[in-house]
Order: C-alpha cells, then sequence, then structure tokens
C-alpha cells in the first residue's frame, strides 16, 4: 500500500523558479510591463503580464534567448518582508500585483515576502530552487501564448498568458516533446470525425455532439459492458426524465451550489423546472415511493442518461468538456454498516472494466477542506463519519492510493480512479461516493431489526463517469485503433474485382449471421486504395476475396496491428475473431 500526501516537489520549485526568469526576461525587453502572477504547473510555468503593444508567438523565441542570457548572472532566492504601503511603491500603477499585496497582507495588516535572484525581484510566497544554477538553460522552453482574463473572470481584463515548458534535463524536455507531439496525432477531435465517430453542427451548437452510427454503437457497446458488470452484482435498471421542479434541487442542495450552471426552463403556468445536471435527487424519489425494510436493502439502481450544465462556450473542448453529458449513474441505498462491503464490489467492477482497456490505476482519498466549510453540506460530525468509513475501505486494500485535499464532492467523500493511459497519462475516470447528506435532506430510511426507522446511506458510484469524456480518452488511448471487440466495423471484405462480388457477399451475410460487423467494399476503386482506406478507418480484419480464395472458401488476411495473415480457412477466421470478442483481446 502506498498511502501518498501531495507535497511541492522539486521541479514544481524549478519550474518556479523559471516563471520568475520568464517575467525577469520580459521587464529587460518590455519595461513598461504590468507583471500580474506566475506559477509553476503540470509539465511547466506560466507567467500573465499586461503589455502596452501586443505580442506574439513570433516573440519567444527572443525571450527565451534573453532567459538564458540573464541565467548565468543569477543563484540563490534571497527573501525579504515589506510592508504593504512599501510593496505597492514597487509595482506604480499596477493594479493586478496593488490586489495581491491586500490580499496577501490581509489589508496591510502584515508585511508579504518578496523574493530577489540577479537583479530581478517579484512579490512571490516562495518556493524556488537553492540555487538558480542548478537549472539546466537546455531544459526549458517557452511554449506559446494565450489570452487570459485576470482570476479567470470575463468580466476583468484580458491579459497575456506565455506558457513554458521545464524539466531537469534536455532529455526529458525532448520526451515530453516527443510524447506531446504523439498525443496530437491521437488528438480525439481530429480523430473522432476521421474515423466517423461523431460530429458537430454549429445549427444544434458547440459542445452538444452528435452520434453516428459507429459511434453510436460504440457508446452502446461500453455501456453494455458496464451495465453486465453491474448486472451480476444485483443492480435493476430504472430511468428518469430530463427535467425537474426546482424544488427537487431545492431540496437536496444542488440549487444553491449549482444554480448558475443549470439550463432553466420556464412552463406557459410560471412554473420552474430545470434540466438535470445530476441524477441523484430523482433517484431519491424512486427509493422515496414506499417504506423498505432492512431485510430488503442494499436497494442498487442503475441509470445511464443525459445530464445538462450550461458550461461556457470558451471551455467547451471537443468530448472532454460538453454540454450534454451521458452518465453511466449508479446509486446504491443501504445501511451504514454494509457501505464498506458495496464499495469494494464497486471498486472490483471499476478493476475489471479498467483491465479490459489495459489502464493501470491508483485510487484518490478525496477528502473536504475543512477551512472551507461553506463549500460543503451537512455537519462536521457527518464528515468525520464518512471519511473515516472511506479511510478504512482503502486501507483495506493493498494498492496505490493517496488523499486529495478539497477534492470531495460537496455533499460527501469519494475515491476517484486515476487511470493512466498508453503515453502515460493520468486521467480521472470512475468514481465511488458515500453520501450522508441527502439521505439526511430527503429523510430516507428503513426500518430496522426493532422496528425502529433507520436513517440510510447513499453510494453515488459511476464507471465510466461522463461517456462523451471516457471516448475521449479511449480514443486517444487506442490512437483510433480499437479492439475487435469494440470496433464499430470488425471487418472489410475486398472482392480483387467486380468478378468475385458475388463470393465477397456469401463471405459477409456468413459472417453477419454470426453477429460480426462486416462491410463490403465496392471493387469499383483499385485494391490498393481500397486498402489504404481501410487502413485509414483503422478496421482491424482486412478479408481479400480473388480466385484462390474463392476456390478454397477462403479469405486472404491482414490485420490493422499484426499485418499479413495470409489465406485463412473462413471458419477458423471467425472462430478466431469470435475468441478475440468473447475474451476481450486488446
Amino acid at each position: 500500500m502506498k498511502n501518498q500526501k501531495t507535497s511541492p516537489s522539486d521541479l514544481e520549485y524549478l519550474r518556479h523558479s523559471l516563471a520568475h526568469l520568464l517575467a525577469a526576461a520580459v521587464m529587460e525587453l518590455w519595461p513598461d510591463t504590468k507583471r500580474a502572477i506566475g506559477p509553476a504547473i503540470e509539465n511547466g510555468f506560466y507567467f500573465d503580464f499586461e503589455f502596452s503593444k501586443p505580442i506574439s508567438d513570433i516573440d519567444l523565441p527572443k525571450i527565451e534567448e534573453k532567459m538564458r542570457e540573464l541565467l548565468p548572472t543569477w543563484n540563490t532566492f534571497t527573501k525579504h518582508l515589506l510592508t504593504a504601503a512599501a510593496a505597492k511603491k514597487e509595482y506604480p500603477k499596477n493594479p493586478y500585483k496593488h490586489e495581491l499585496i491586500d490580499e496577501f497582507s490581509e489589508h496591510g495588516k502584515k508585511k508579504i515576502s518578496f523574493y530577489k535572484s540577479g537583479n530581478y525581484w517579484d512579490l512571490c510566497r516562495g518556493g524556488h530552487v537553492e540555487n538558480a544554477r542548478e537549472i539546466d538553460p537546455k531544459a526549458f522552453k517557452l511554449d506559446r501564448i494565450s489570452g487570459a482574463y485576470w482570476h479567470g473572470d470575463a468580466k476583468n481584463p484580458m491579459l497575456t498568458r506565455i506558457y513554458g515548458l521545464a524539466f531537469r534535463t534536455k532529455k526529458e524536455l525532448d520526451e515530453h516533446l516527443k510524447l506531446r507531439e504523439e498525443a496530437q496525432r491521437r488528438d480525439h477531435k481530429v480523430l473522432g470525425p476521421k474515423l466517423d465517430l461523431f460530429t458537430f453542427s454549429d445549427l444544434v451548437g458547440g459542445g452538444l455532439p452528435l452520434w453516428t452510427p459507429r459511434g453510436t454503437l460504440l457508446r452502446d457497446l461500453l455501456d453494455k459492458f458496464v451495465w453486465e458488470l453491474r448486472r451480476k452484482c444485483g443492480y435493476l435498471r430504472v430511468e428518469i426524465p430530463h427535467i425537474t421542479k426546482k424544488e427537487l434541487y431545492v431540496t437536496s442542495g444542488h440549487w444553491d451550489k449549482f444554480k448558475d450552471d443549470l439550463f432553466r426552463i420556464k412552463t406557459r403556468e410560471g412554473h420552474e423546472f430545470a434540466m438535470k445536471p445530476m441524477n441523484c435527487p430523482h433517484h431519491t424519489q424512486i427509493y422515496a415511493r414506499r417504506p423498505w425494510s432492512y431485510r430488503e436493502l442494499p436497494q442498487r439502481y442503475a441509470n445511464t442518461t443525459m445530464v445538462y450544465r450550461d458550461e461556457q462556450s470558451g471551455e467547451l473542448a471537443g468530448l472532454s468538456r460538453v454540454l450534454s453529458i451521458t452518465q453511466d449513474d449508479a446509486h446504491v441505498f443501504c445501511r451504514m454498516s454494509q457501505a464498506k462491503a458495496e464499495f469494494l464490489t464497486i471498486w472490483d467492477i471499476v478493476q475489471e472494466f479498467y483491465r479490459v482497456f489495459g489502464f493501470s490505476l491508483r485510487v484518490r482519498l478525496s477528502l473536504h477542506d475543512p477551512a472551507h466549510p461553506e463549500k460543503y453540506l451537512g455537519s462536521p460530525k457527518h464528515w468525520t463519519l464518512a471519511e473515516g468509513v472511506l479511510r478504512e475501505i482503502v486501507t483495506s486494500r493493498k494498492g496505490d492510493w493517496f488523499e486529495g485535499l478539497g477534492e470531495a464532492a460537496f455533499y460527501g467523500p469519494k475515491l476517484d480512479f486515476m487511470g493512466r493511459d498508453a503515453l502515460g497519462r493520468e486521467w480521472q475516470v470512475a468514481t465511488i461516493q458515500l453520501d450522508v447528506n441527502m439521505p439526511e435532506r430527503f429523510d430516507l430510511s428503513c426500518t430496522n431489526e426493532k422496528g425502529e426507522k433507520e436513517r440510510i446511506v447513499m453510494i453515488h458510484a459511476a464507471i465510466m463517469g461522463s461517456i462523451e469524456r471516457f471516448l475521449s480518452i479511449l480514443i486517444e488511448h487506442f490512437a483510433g485503433a480499437f479492439p475487435v471487440w469494440l470496433a464499430p466495423v470488425q471487418a472489410v471484405i475486398l472482392p480483387v474485382s467486380e468478378k468475385f462480388e458475388t463470393y465477397a457477399r456469401k463471405v459477409s451475410a456468413a459472417l453477419q449471421e454470426l453477429d460480426l460487423r462486416v462491410e463490403l467494399s465496392d471493387p469499383n476503386e483499385t485494391l490498393g486504395k481500397r486498402i489504404r482506406e481501410a487502413e485509414l478507418m483503422k478496421i482491424p480484419y482486412v478479408l481479400v476475396v480473388g480466385e484462390k480464395e474463392e476456390y478454397n472458401k477462403s479469405v486472404n488476411v491482414r490485420h490493422y496491428r499484426r499485418g499479413q495473415e495470409g489465406e485463412v480457412n473462413i471458419e477458423k477466421l471467425v472462430e478466431k475473431i469470435q475468441k478475440e470478442v468473447t475474451d476481450k483481446v486488446i
């Protein structure tokens, strides 16, 4: 078992130091620039500026050269403490730094820290390398320029954000750039439409993907897989409407928390409804339809359905962030004494599902932040109880887990499963959440052994989470070349010429009768062109038929990943494909 707690690393300090160096270079080149903030981020750093004249990516090499010129003149980062008044004098007419100074000094009540290296110093809380000369000048690179609103608020001024990449060595930087190039090649926003899985329409709107027959088949296969795993564990399917009265979310607590993210509907009678942004409040009402004995618990409801969230257009990104989200949702209503067993069962489902795709998993124990109780529902007692149960669960499993302070849902702690894909990138995928607050708010209970009313708990579980987001990950994980069990088209049959089209149709019909997904290629194009088209569509099996194959009742097989496999008897080929499908071979 690994119980890791997140803390700043030496690499974070290096990246933060380079943010200072970036700002120093910019101020040397454009002295009238107003600085804002410059943190370390994943794979690098950035700094936000207000320039008097616009700059562009063309300026990045010049800034980078200046950074390398300044670096040998830097050494240790020296800390200085200033009063708020003195600090503001360092940034004349800079509203961004003045706002930060007021915040950090608690409006002048305490001194604030500055750090200096070389001739540059800046307002900073700290976290740098011990000596700037430790930084390899070949191990960082300025990456791109973008716009960024101050504090991320569109009502504030737009600043210029300069991004940089930074690693300990040039080798690590080169490896990252190579990996990023491969990630761009696998980009689901490009591959998805190219493979005819989904499309977007300006008439329908951004963030609202439209699924083609192939894409819909892919979604259905994934959902069916999740359902089969759940069905074996006693789940029952339920269905709910896509809208609800406002009062449901007021009772659940979602209205106050998410009212600005809801699509709202006013009826002609003046009632206020909302498009559902989540399913759990609806499911509480299915449980609440009648009294329950402890003998009838747990009740396990599964429901794959769409929810809707009013995301800002600038935040939408392919399938990763959309307005219509399909959740493979499930809720378990049980006694607290049953929660651990239910969690472990769901954990098994998660592991089985992601094993099939070759993902390695670790678990984040997502806890609430006691310093910000206003962000959460319920009492400290409820949170202590729920978090204690989850900590007991993760420690009972000998696996890789770590704590995430402040990562809990607003109604309860959760286990978030972090999956590592083929490129080594980590994504949050499945989640299991323990909720003691919603049963309290909806007065959900059972009758216990003593004939008394007993408060139950609620477990929220999503295996894929969002099917859209999971497919964005999966498309990139497989580079669009899905295993045969998941491929929308498992085989394409290519007659060498029109002369063998009749035999090709017989082969196609025989395979389709055995529930294989097959397409027949038009022989009017050249064979080479049709093979290339099949490869571009990443179809697992390309089956060429000609005179020899017709005579031998066979096909000539070319596999997308394994290459040329030669002439194969049809019965043996079917047996082989069916085994790959049954075993879900990657």
